[in-house]
């Protein structure tokens, strides 16, 4: 069974795609992007943990 690990990062407007290709880079998958408490939007993302 795959297990996960998750992570949420606030995006920045004017530098969206570029944080979201780092963290692809990376091995993270993005999940969801929602409006965050403070207005700002917030993308979830997951990745495997290697663990099975």
């Amino acid at each position: 069974m795959t297990t996960w690990e998750y992570a949420t990062v606030p995006l920045i407007d004017h530098v969206t795609k570029q944080i979201l290709d780092q963290w692809g880079e990376d091995g993270w998958e993005l999940v969801q992007v929602v409006t965050g408490p403070t207005g700002g939007l917030v993308a979830y993302l997951k990745r495997p943990t290697g663990e099975k």
